[in-house]
């Protein structure tokens, strides 16, 4: 471990950090792009491919990037974070909403909280831990990642019911995440009695701050895009208003995904601008490849023998919850078979907000339980992440949404030769419906027009 550290070299250390940001980020890049192609042989998606590249090249393999460079770079995870969150934000168009929106907030409910319930319990019961850590272990256990299942659908063109109702659930999952994170923290904070009531209240009135942020910002958007914009100035636009989202919730220390996605929201909502996120979806594939690069690097893989028999409960527990949670609320909302039994699989991975209230819920536990419930999310986060993906493919296989999408196509294909024969077929009875005669006649004259003089 450590043997190909660029930090033995004295060349490198001599250089600024800001080149050293530099020359790791293209390290990145160069390293997803060259574990994907080992992931395609496999049939794996890209996003697991990501994160075993940053696995290798991480502090704790061969070293190639050290950790003073990985301090520097949240702002890879903010920009990500954001760009993800304004993608889900267009799956809320009203039509939709009305169609199924009171249906994917039961659904919601069941998945997040059911996760809450049962690692809550067992945290208990079972590893005899007290209350405090169980709730906000719990708590933070209801967040799901959206970023690799939305890759995953990308990748493989995913399209129907099944991806509608799986992209409202999880952007909704994080606000589920944040009220119950607020409870517990209520909790806490009452039988520690240690916190103050604001450290609880700021929060939230930031969140809803950034709430009204968000709206503000996606009017704004729709005066200033113009039909005379040209689309290069279209995308300078609405990136340097997520830019903007980032280092307003930076300072507000919360995390950008509600923000940009009630931003990306009223934005589609009020315009039906579909193309603006075609735009984006073109320019985010190397953002997150660094994303999921840079939550590789961070996998300490020594702080995977402390969690013991906790950690690898809390990784198990968490997916039963989450799948039976999903499986009672469709089955409350009368969704159909296919999406019943597939969405608890998607609904896998766990990052970015888990990660940020994990910094939160270890300030409000004693040292040694802070320390367990950061490492437990850390490491945790990484391996859902990592298996994530597999599971995102497998719903969408079982569900049949790839396979719907490969149907529409050959449909279409079909209609296309269809269309490609009637052409043919209407050109041979044109053809076969000019008299012959004529034709002779006109070849005749033109032979006459057309005679050179003796």
């Amino acid at each position: 471990m450590g043997q190909y550290s660029m930090d033995h070299f004295e060349f490198y250390n001599q250089l600024s950090e800001p080149t050293k940001i530099l020359l790791a980020l293209s390290v990145m890049l160069l390293a997803g792009f060259l574990l994907t192609r080992i992931t395609k042989l496999l049939k794996l998606p890209n996003v697991s491919g990501y994160i075993i590249a940053g696995i290798l090249i991480g502090p704790y393999c061969l070293d190639l990037i050290s950790k003073d460079i990985i301090q520097h770079m949240d702002f890879v995870s903010d920009i990500a974070l954001s760009f993800i969150a304004f993608g889900v934000g267009k799956f809320f168009k009203k039509d939709v909403l009305k169609k199924v929106g009171g249906k994917v907030i039961v659904i919601t409910i069941f998945e997040a909280l059911m996760a809450m319930l049962v690692i809550s319990i067992s945290m208990h019961f079972i590893f005899h831990l007290d209350w405090n850590f169980a709730l906000l272990l719990g708590a933070i256990a209801s967040a799901t990642a959206p970023a690799s299942t939305m890759m995953t659908i990308k990748q493989y063109k995913a399209e129907g019911e099944f991806v509608n109702i799986l992209l409202q659930v999880v952007a909704l999952d994080d606000i589920v995440c944040l009220l119950a994170f607020s409870v517990a923290t209520s909790f806490v904070s009452a039988s520690e009695g240690g916190i103050q009531v604001m450290e609880i209240i700021k929060p939230i009135g930031f969140n809803i701050l950034a709430i009204l942020l968000g709206a503000v910002l996606a009017i704004i958007l729709r005066l200033v895009l113009n039909p005379k914009r040209s689309k290069e100035n279209r995308l300078i636009l609405v990136i340097m208003e997520l830019l903007l989202i980032c280092g307003l919730c930076s300072i507000m220390n919360i995390s950008p995904l509600l923000c940009c996605m009630i931003f990306s929201t009223v934005y589609i909502n009020i315009t039906d601008d579909s193309y603006l996120f075609h735009q984006i979806d073109n320019f985010t594939p190397p953002i997150m490849l660094l994303f999921f690069v840079l939550s590789g690097m961070r996998l300490d893989l020594t702080t995977l023998t402390t969690v013991g028999i906790i950690g690898v409960a809390y990784f198990i527990i968490r997916i039963l919850g989450k799948y039976v949670g999903s499986f009672i609320g469709c089955a409350i909302t009368k969704q159909n078979k296919n999406i019943r039994n597939n969405l608890g699989l998607a609904l896998i991975p766990q990052a970015g907000v888990a990660i940020g209230l994990s910094v939160l819920g270890q300030r409000l536990l004693p040292t040694d339980l802070g320390n367990l419930l950061s490492t437990i999310i850390l490491s945790s986060s990484v391996l859902y992440e990592f298996i994530g993906p597999a599971c995102a493919k497998a719903s969408l296989f079982l569900s049949h949404s790839i396979e719907w999408q490969k149907k529409r196509r050959k449909t279409e294909d079909i209609l296309h030769e269809e269309a490609k024969e009637n052409l043919e077929l209407l050109l041979k009875e044109v053809e076969e419906s000019t008299p012959k005669e004529t034709e002779k006649e006109e070849t005749k004259y033109d032979l006459v027009i057309y005679k050179p003089k003796s």
